[in-house]
């Protein structure tokens, strides 16, 4: 099960999503290195983010996966949203320099597909930056959020899952310690809450975000050969008993 583009945009209206947004916002904030005149794309639902970044980019694009759906944004300019498939975006080869995903990578029918394609997209050195449900955390066991549907991640079966794709983890950060509850009380102490959870209990979080480099080559483990060939044990060598025989006078 996945959340459309209404469902979203109604979560990011709320006071929880408010604070969802500033919580990974740190979060992001904490990983990300700002490059000068940088080619930015957002796959997934990633408007809510891509505000805080876009003043320092050369230029943003975002991108939304078809099953979502899609806005117009940023408001009040031309658009810069496209409705794509993840597994196939309409992009040149190494034309990113970075790129985010937010409600994207827990929602891919085949995650090894979306990330050979991101791979192909980014630039030599390009940076990717992901932020996942966290499968330890209690935001993956409640669906009135969108970080409770999809597949979630350990930060080990994020990293492995990269690898396996020739990325890099470089960074890692976490967010959104408090309970996802619109209880005005919690709320009121979110901010003291998310404090106490990143320093004691970042494995809890209920996001995890990586950020990760494009690998240009990777070593492939070489496997043992096994020999076709069966050998047979023998007393003596087959030539010698054939020259025996020859020697061998008739009676």
């Amino acid at each position: 099960m996945h959340m459309d583009i209404v469902d979203l945009r109604q979560f990011y209206a709320t006071q929880l999503g408010v604070f969802a947004q500033k919580s990974i916002g740190q979060a992001l904030a904490a990983v990300w290195r700002p490059l000068s005149d940088e080619r930015l794309v957002g796959l997934g639902f990633t408007t809510p983010y891509l505000d805080q970044f876009r003043p320092d980019s050369e230029r943003t694009l975002a991108l939304m996966p078809a099953r979502q759906g899609a806005v117009h944004w940023p408001f009040g300019e031309p658009c810069a949203t496209a409705l794509v498939f993840d597994e196939d975006l309409p992009l040149p080869d190494s034309s990113v320099d970075r790129m985010l995903l937010v409600h994207a990578l827990e929602h891919c029918e085949n995650a090894s597909e979306t990330l050979t394609e991101i791979w192909r997209v980014l630039a030599p050195g390009g940076r990717l930056v992901i932020v996942v449900p966290n499968r330890r955390g209690v935001w993956a066991r409640v669906e009135q959020t969108p970080f409770g549907s999809g597949r979630p991640y350990t930060g080990g079966q994020l990293a492995r899952l990269l690898r396996e794709h020739m990325f890099t983890p470089t960074a890692w950060s976490d967010a959104l310690h408090n309970p996802p509850s619109q209880n005005k009380f919690l709320l009121r102490a979110a901010p003291a809450l998310e404090r106490l959870g990143r320093r004691f209990a970042p494995a809890f979080a209920g996001v995890v975000v990586v950020e990760a480099t494009k690998q240009l080559y990777q070593g492939l483990p070489v496997r043992q050969r096994q020999s076709r060939r069966i050998f047979i044990p023998a007393l003596a060598p087959q030539t010698a008993s054939r020259n025996i025989k020859k020697l061998r006078k008739p009676d």
